[in-house]
């Protein structure tokens, strides 16, 4: 009897657990294949500390080959999900053109950011939601930091120190309080800079941050937030950031060096290039078993979808409801999907996902957060204890946990290691340079 191909698009969280579980369960029945640009699932929620210096970067990721064994794993580009033949086509990074043929498909591609037509923002801004981009932020801001403190143009000075976040939810405020906390630490060494010159700002349209941790929550957030000398503007818009000046929908307008974008997510767009029945926001339309259907509930025959990219019914809220993109609804859909499957190729029946939230967890920097968990507030230290405590039983396999928790404990003992690596991006510059002379 041939073994059944198993197809699994997107190695995040859903993709990572989705295989662990069917390598579990299935074992040499199937042969698994993962295929993803990047080879390692990013654990989101580390990094603002990753890009803080709080944590080393490499161990907020987990690299699928290691964790995986056994299963194949593809690096490259889907470009195409063709579900009437059962085939994937994939542009490898060595530039050759494959496909993949499969009995069933796991679509985990998560989502991308979303981004607006705003002039100056597809040249001039960074994104948040990659390993590399926390790096990247954390190199930025300590080389802002080294350049500011080397001129005495004050214009300039000003223009360095001046760091723009857009988006005031989960992903945006921890960036943005770790990112301050991190260059607050850094001034020690620069004498001759001072916290006055450092301008952090953040931009959201809505009239509060954190809007998912409930009343009162984000009122506290803002308050500490402000409390640090941080600008939050409410009920704003990014206008215009071309070469970085940047124009408010309120009338401001200043010079900045820097400009992070966390203003949500949408589904990957590779979605658009399919054969899948789509929700009308581009999701996978999914059932509440995460088989993938049409909007009349037919089940589409060898195709599953959870995560960011699927649209699937929430059955803790009343109908019509949706399971919000959040990793703790990532990681448990990843690892039903893995059982049903397993089921599924069995020959039995398969379950609904069905899973209430426990709670929301956000960091304000070191010692500092803000916590609802089971209807319980949490604030301070306690809030971001509770926020590290939990991520650190999160994070896939024992290896990344342990490393996270030596980097904390070794974070006791000494200060965090605020070097920046600027030209890690340009590494060949100091060689052309040689050459050049």
């Amino acid at each position: 009897m041939r073994r059944k191909r198993i197809l699994i698009l997107g190695g995040g969280y859903v993709g990572l657990y989705t295989a662990l579980e069917l390598r579990k369960r299935v074992g040499d029945n199937a042969k698994i294949t993962v295929v993803d640009r990047r080879a390692y699932m990013t654990y989101q929620p580390f990094l603002p500390e990753a890009a803080a210096g709080s944590i080393e970067p490499r161990h907020a990721v987990v690299p699928l080959r290691r964790h995986l064994k056994g299963v194949h794993v593809i690096q490259g580009k889907i470009t195409h999900v063709d579900s009437a033949d059962k085939r994937v086509h994939v542009s490898t990074d060595v530039g050759e053109e494959k496909s993949f043929e499969y009995d069933e498909l796991v679509l985990a591609l998560g989502s991308v950011s979303r981004t607006l037509p705003i002039p100056g923002l597809k040249e001039f801004g960074i994104g948040f939601k990659y390993i590399e981009e926390a790096i990247n932020l954390r190199n930025r801001v300590l080389g802002r930091m080294a350049r500011a403190a080397s001129t005495d143009d004050a214009e300039l000075r000003r223009r360095l120190l001046t760091f723009v976040f857009v988006g005031g939810g989960f992903a945006g405020v921890e960036a943005f309080a770790e990112t301050e906390d991190m260059a607050r630490a850094a001034l020690r060494d620069f004498p001759n800079l001072t916290p006055k010159d450092l301008r952090f700002v953040m931009v959201e349209m809505l009239d509060g941050i954190l809007p998912e941790m409930g009343e009162g929550m984000g009122d506290y957030a803002l308050g500490e937030l402000r409390g640090r000398g941080m600008e939050i503007y409410l009920e704003t818009k990014l206008v215009s950031c071309v070469d970085g000046h940047i124009e408010l929908s309120d009338g401001q307008e200043f010079e900045a060096d820097t400009l992070v974008w966390t203003a949500g997510v949408k589904p990957s767009p590779v979605l658009a290039n399919s054969d899948l029945p789509l929700g009308p926001k581009g999701h996978v339309n999914t059932l509440a078993t995460l088989q993938v259907a049409s909007e009349d509930g037919k089940v589409l025959e060898g195709a599953w979808a959870a995560g960011d990219c699927a649209q699937i019914p929430d059955l803790t809220k009343e109908q019509p409801a949706w399971c919000a993109p959040t990793a703790q609804h990532a990681v448990r859909q990843g690892r039903h999907l893995g059982r049903n499957l397993a089921r599924y190729i069995d020959g039995k029946d398969v379950a609904p996902y069905k899973h209430k939230n426990l709670g929301m967890l956000a960091s304000l920097g070191l010692n500092e957060g803000v916590a609802n968990i089971m209807g319980v507030k949490l604030r301070g230290w306690p809030a971001w204890f509770a926020h590290r405590t939990y991520h650190m039983s999160q994070i896939p396999t024992f290896n990344r946990k342990a490393r996270i928790v030596l980097d904390w404990t070794t974070a006791v003992f000494f200060r965090r290691d605020l070097v920046s690596m600027g030209r890690i991006s340009d590494p060949r510059r100091a060689f052309e340079e040689a050459a050049d002379s």
